[in-house]
């Protein structure tokens, strides 16, 4: 089989920056998959203006590989079908969730590949036992199959801590396009985007921000540091991020905020600084954190039920439930930032396609 690699105009899309949302996996009363739903979902995010799509992920939870369970190829297929068939009239990126022992890894980048996914999002989850030089094999293997986004997975979900050497080895690979970090913390985050400004790939690889509670700031910081005697920059252009799951419409024109700030000396970056807190006030009540994110996927679920978007916050597992005083915490941030949600956007689709139908 011959390696992927990633197409030139998704490519240039990638690199100008752009919302990654992650899919979630849309359920059925009686916990079944609702492939009306799904699809309804993979046209919410097109229709947003989202450059691309992140899909069997975290957020679309990752028992759908579980042997009784076995969704993997079904979400796969099914979401990348309606995006091919929402005809977007631009690029858009399809992101396929990649996890698992090498031999797993490779298997499902093989059927992302299948399916006309172009970026693999290699999760390096659940590897806690196995030394940086063989984490390193694995990415290589996914690599020679397809291009690949790397990850830094908090540890408090099941990430681990790597080392800088390890991230400058890593960003050395051939066919690795970008990393997602979602550290949630700055020291890691840090030592990667040093460790990328150190490589010989530092621009070709691209930043994108999984962190969570800090999005605005991310995006909007400069990097800058001595290497061998010269000064190398680098930003984070963009997000793939569970929290941009909900919103999305809202965090399309965000990002074109922080661009435009950016573009134009930082004006009104005071502004974008006071907005980063409320983001971070608003995925503080969906992810959960308080309670060890235990009612995240079901706070992304409960403000897509509320829209409309899915029937119910079914979730694969029956103990994955909003945590006590969640719902409030929702209800909260919804009333304190109305300029954050996008609530009539959602409104005003549902209704196009009812009456188109």
């Amino acid at each position: 089989m011959s390696t992927k690699t990633l197409d030139p105009v998704l490519k240039s899309l990638l690199q100008s920056g752009t919302v990654l949302p992650a899919i979630p996996l849309a359920l059925n009363s009686s916990r079944q998959f609702d492939e009306a739903r799904q699809r309804g979902l993979a046209r919410y995010y097109v229709a947003t203006g989202a450059g691309g799509l992140a899909v069997a992920v975290h957020s679309t939870q990752f028992e759908i590989r579980d042997p009784e369970i076995n969704l993997f190829e079904t979400v796969l297929r099914v979401v990348s079908e309606e995006i091919d068939n929402s005809n977007p009239d631009r690029p858009f990126i399809k992101i396929a969730g990649i996890c698992g022992p090498t031999a797993q890894a490779v298997k499902e980048a093989e059927t992302a590949c299948k399916y006309g996914f172009d970026l693999g999002l290699l999760s390096m989850g659940g590897l806690q036992t196995w030394t940086e030089k063989a984490i390193l094999q694995r990415v290589r293997d996914v690599a020679a199959v397809m291009p690949v986004i790397g990850f830094y997975l908090q540890p408090s979900v099941g990430g681990r801590i790597y080392t800088y050497d390890f991230w400058q080895e890593f960003a050395e690979i051939k066919n690795i396009e970008a990393i997602k970090v979602a550290a949630f913390n700055r020291y890691q985050t840090l030592d990667v985007v040093r460790a990328v400004c150190a490589s010989s790939r530092c621009n070709e690889i691209d930043l994108y921000t999984g962190n969570d509670d800090n999005i605005i700031p991310d995006i909007l910081t400069k990097y800058s540091f001595a290497i061998n005697g010269k000064r190398v920059e680098k930003e984070f252009v963009g997000g793939l991020l569970g929290h941009w799951a909900v919103w999305t419409r809202a965090a399309v024109k965000l990002l074109e905020e922080i661009k435009a700030c950016k573009a134009n000396g930082n004006k009104g970056i005071a502004e974008l600084l006071t907005k980063g807190i409320e983001v971070t006030d608003m995925n503080a009540a969906i992810f959960d954190p308080a309670n060890n994110f235990h009612g995240c996927i079901p706070g992304i679920h409960e403000v897509l039920r509320r829209q409309g978007l899915l029937e119910g916050r079914w979730c694969l597992n029956p103990k994955e439930e909003l945590s006590d005083g969640q719902m409030e915490e929702i209800d909260r941030v919804c009333k304190a930032y109305p300029h954050l949600i996008d609530d009539q956007f959602v409104k005003e689709l549902l209704l196009a396609e009812f009456l188109s139908k």
